[in-house]
């Protein structure tokens, strides 16, 4: 049987023999930014400098220092990270030519080369305390993720990991697992907001012979990866909070649905459960109790239509992922007509939190409706991006002007006048503005404005992002995921793109946004999942709150943000002193004018490249 205990004290004697922890951060982001090399060049360095360094946690003679790879650490603009332990010192956009230095300065000695510090307006910040990104965030999910090696599961019981599920196992009924998690308020983390609690009853009530519990990791929104990091981080998270929704629903098998383009979460999950196989955590009989649970780890083939649990049911089952009417709900009839809970990472990673602390400490952040903490993936015109774990109820502005660090603009610089909108929830959410700064972020509140948290996207965008533009994007993303099995969503969808485009190109007319609007909440009522009818979201919230921004494109036949290539003008102001570098540059000589004069633009012949803006000077082009 498992000794939880046994493992956290051989971990602890380990530790004692290090001296400093070198943690490299090894998420999908700093890995494309050369994070393994900068691993490898530890290994080598640390060799010809004759610093002690193991790669492995295990009892060392005499003291070294422990080199380690983790998951995200959050901060990914500045990666790769390299973050040293006790001293919290976080070095950010580490080089493979910048490891001597931290050998000799940081681990041989206790310098800080503030060079790699991140700068805060010419304020050094030493280590994550220090940083704004990181003061304003409640890291509880993604606590661990930056700290521990995702691929030791001993490291992950040295912190507390697996006590969750062996006191659900062992302690707990199967009712008091599913009342303690609905008194904690916790609701779901893929969008929908539904009570993870009640989910579980209404499963666990189900008087059947086999159950299932499925892991949504089928992260489609573009620019989300919050749940891929935390598979990526902490994939024993994940499987201690399946254990425990296994046990409260009467399940013994269970499915962790990833999508195949999340290479390295994959890989991460399977090594954690080949890991729990071999250490008791999976199988028959585990911590000892009655209970037995197998986990699978399945690959999807990438369609954004199988995060919709019942397409996802029926990919998993091999047939193709469509969705199917409801009811019958999957806690009625779901994997293979099986009663079946599906909830997505986030949530089930929560899970071990509410069943170790209690769900009056889970329900201490965060607000009565929306308790406990989300996280996002904060992305766009913003001076930090990363993933971010606040409070459900912290404001969009905490979020854009203090944990992102404000709005910037075409230069990088900060401007927070330039705030225009945020998209939030990808292609099923909605835009936010200048009058919801002020609204809290949780489920009730965004879904009272046309907006939802869906899976947790935020794309922040200034005044020189086009709205009509960007509707246009994520609609082209929807109708091309699109399963097709219901006319509305297919056709429609296709329909909505075609009048976007129309108005994006300057072939609209006063009727199209009428018609655009009318087909939209068609779609929005008619479509058959969950995808379809939230599709038209970003159109419909861009026309609420927008609709100027539409109306200058169709009925002005001008982009106000100079997006829209087919409605922009060139022309040349007095800035001009006429020294012809537009001229020579215009590939289809479309500007006329004498030297140290000022030129013209010739509207007809100008294709609006936009070469002549991105060569002048002197700011005497305008586009506009």
């Amino acid at each position: 049987m498992l000794d939880l205990k046994k493992i956290t004290e051989s971990v602890q004697k380990s530790l004692g023999n290090v001296t400093k922890r070198i943690i490299i951060c090894a998420g999908t982001g700093c890995v494309a930014n050369g994070s393994l090399k900068v691993f490898n060049a530890f290994i080598k360095s640390a060799d010809e400098l004759g610093v002690k360094i193991s790669v492995e946690l295990k009892e060392e003679k005499g003291k070294t220092n422990l080199l380690s790879k983790s998951g995200c650490q959050g901060f990914c603009q500045m990666g790769p990270l390299v973050n040293i332990l006790p001293s919290g010192i976080l070095y950010t956009k580490v080089k493979v030519e910048d490891v001597k230095e931290i050998l000799e300065k940081s681990i041989k000695a206790d310098e800080v080369i503030e060079r790699l510090c991140y700068n805060d307006n010419g304020k050094v910040c030493k280590g994550q305390n220090e940083i704004p990104f990181y003061q304003k965030q409640s890291r509880m999910v993604l606590k661990q993720c930056g700290v521990v090696d995702p691929e030791n599961i001993d490291e992950y019981i040295f912190d507390g990991g697996y006590r969750a599920a062996k006191k659900a196992c062992i302690d707990m009924t199967d009712k008091e697992i599913c009342d303690v998690v609905l008194a904690a308020g916790l609701r779901g983390r893929g969008g929908g907001g539904f009570p993870t609690g009640k989910k579980w009853d209404l499963t666990r009530v189900q008087q059947r012979d086999k159950k299932y519990i499925i892991c949504n990791g089928d992260e489609g929104d573009p620019g989300a990866f919050m749940d891929r990091s935390v598979m990526e981080g902490n994939p024993h998270s994940v499987i201690e909070g399946m254990i425990i929704a296994a046990k409260a629903i009467g399940a013994d098998e269970g499915y962790v649905y990833v999508r195949t383009e999340y290479g390295l979460a994959v890989e991460r999950m399977k090594k954690a459960v080949e890991a729990a196989v071999q250490k008791g955590v999976l199988g028959k009989n585990i911590f000892g109790s009655a209970h037995n649970f197998t986990l699978h780890v399945m690959e999807g083939a990438g369609a954004f239509v199988c995060g919709e649990e019942t397409a996802l049911i029926a990919s998993i089952e091999g047939k193709r992922g469509m969705p199917s009417p409801k009811p019958p709900f999957p806690a009625q009839s779901g994997l293979w007509e099986k009663p079946t809970a599906i909830n997505n990472v986030e949530t089930l990673a929560t899970v071990p939190l509410v069943i170790n602390y209690g769900a009056d400490s889970f329900r201490q952040l965060g607000t009565p409706q929306s308790p406990g903490t989300k996280t996002f993936a904060l992305t766009g015109q913003v001076l930090n991006t990363g993933l971010i774990e606040v409070p459900m109820g912290t404001t969009l502005r905490q979020v854009v002007f203090d944990t992102a660090g404000g709005v910037t603009d075409e230069k990088g610089k900060v401007d927070d006048k330039n705030f225009k909108a945020v998209q939030i929830g990808g292609p099923s959410g909605g835009c936010l503005t200048k009058e919801h700064l002020d609204l809290p972020l949780d489920f009730d509140s965004l879904k009272k404005v046309g907006a939802m948290v869906g899976s947790g996207g935020l794309v922040v965008m200034n005044q020189n992002t086009c709205m009509v533009k960007m509707a246009k994007f994520f609609m082209q993303f929807t109708q091309n995921e699109s399963c097709g099995k219901c006319v509305l969503c297919r056709e429609g969808t296709r329909q909505m793109l075609l009048m976007l485009e129309d108005i994006t190109e300057g072939r609209a007319d006063e009727n199209t946004l009428t018609l655009l609007e009318k087909l939209a909440k068609a779609v929005q009522v008619g479509s058959l999942c969950g995808l379809g009818k939230t599709a038209p979201n970003p159109v419909l919230s861009t026309l609420r709150y927008f609709r100027d921004e539409y109306n200058a494109h169709v009925k002005d036949k001008r982009c106000p943000a100079g997006e829209c290539s087919n409605l922009v003008n060139y022309s040349i102001n007095d800035k001009c002193l006429g020294c012809t570098a537009c001229a020579r540059k215009c590939p289809v000589g479309a500007i006329a004018g004498t030297l140290k004069k000022q030129h013209v633009i010739d509207t007809v012949k100008c294709i609006k490249c936009g070469v002549c803006l991105d060569t002048c000077k002197f700011n005497a082009v305008v586009r506009g």
